[in-house]
């Protein structure tokens, strides 16, 4: 295992067991009959990989995509354990793997990202300003910057290949993607999992502006796969401290995006080497959002 200096986990090494991808933040393992979801403490903005990580990063995404996982026990997800010393393989490898590990079924995933905006701000704001439609939505006139939108919609882009951007698309081309069926009904999920999180997360102040969950078949059925409701994966804002018309604070790593924007940096690897305070900082975000959301203390 590799750790950098603040003992964030910034690189799994699993010498006995296949890698099969190294993504920004999560190494996924072939354990034979399932797969093995590492969340590392890395950190990417701008699509760059920071050379140092985030401490407890990794068991913060885990940890809080468990809590959603065990909510909504009415939706089908990839979830086998968090327990890695079930495998006997990875038992030597507790130490570092417990609290940031999920064993998953093997599931084909879908090439749909399932994108789902309550509120509008970020691509969504600027395609609204340009043409007054996100992802061939049409919406009304009159919108201001994080404003709430009168229901929430189903934004989907594509799954573009590693380095690139993915793209927004209409639900029509969903639909030519992976047929009518399967489009109507990851949206029908995908729509009811964001609202029943925003409704709980209004409850413990937080607003949820948005979010993207995956999808994948397993066994003819189609189950949430990957991490989902975490800091990387959507937009939380403390309600205490969401205004119309800005961009808000969010409980994620907007932190280091506004440090990064302070450089002469062009947004391309390698990234900076980010200082103290601003790890500490972004930990620290990250910690507060798992106590929100779960009630618990990591």
């Amino acid at each position: 295992m590799i750790y950098d200096a603040n003992k964030a986990l910034i690189q799994t090494e699993l010498d006995d067991i296949k890698l099969l991808n190294r993504g920004k933040v999560r190494d996924i393992y072939d354990l034979g009959d399932a797969l093995l979801f590492v969340a590392s403490d890395r950190l990417s903005a701008f699509d760059v990989v920071m050379p140092n990580g985030i401490p407890d990063k990794g068991k913060v995404l885990t940890q809080i995509s468990l809590f959603w996982f065990e909510m909504m026990d009415w939706l089908p997800n990839h979830l086998i354990s968090m327990d890695v010393t079930t495998r006997p393989e990875l038992v030597k490898y507790a130490d570092d793997l417990q609290g940031r590990s999920m064993i998953v079924k093997k599931a084909a995933p879908l090439p749909v990202e399932c994108i789902v905006r309550g509120y509008i701000v970020g691509s969504g704001w600027n395609d609204y300003q340009q043409t007054g439609m996100v992802s061939g939505i049409k919406l009304r006139d009159g919108y201001r910057q994080a404003e709430k939108l009168d229901e929430a919609l189903f934004t989907p882009s594509s799954k573009a290949e590693q380095g690139l951007h993915d793209e927004a698309i209409s639900f029509d081309e969903v639909i030519n993607l992976i047929g009518s069926d399967q489009a109507n009904l990851i949206s029908e999920l995908s729509l009811k999992t964001y609202n029943t999180a925003a409704d709980y997360a209004r409850e413990r102040g937080i607003i949820l502006a948005d979010t993207k969950f995956e999808f994948g078949m397993f066994e003819d059925e189609i189950i949430l796969i990957d991490e989902v409701l975490t800091p990387d994966s959507s937009r939380f804002w403390p309600a205490d401290q969401y205004e119309v018309g800005c961009s808000p604070v969010s409980l994620d790593k907007q932190y280091v995006r506004d440090y990064l924007e302070t450089l002469d940096w062009g947004k391309v690897a390698p990234g900076p080497e980010l200082p103290q305070e601003v790890v500490e900082k972004t930990a620290d975000k990250y910690r507060e959002a798992y106590q929100i959301i779960t009630g618990k203390e990591l």
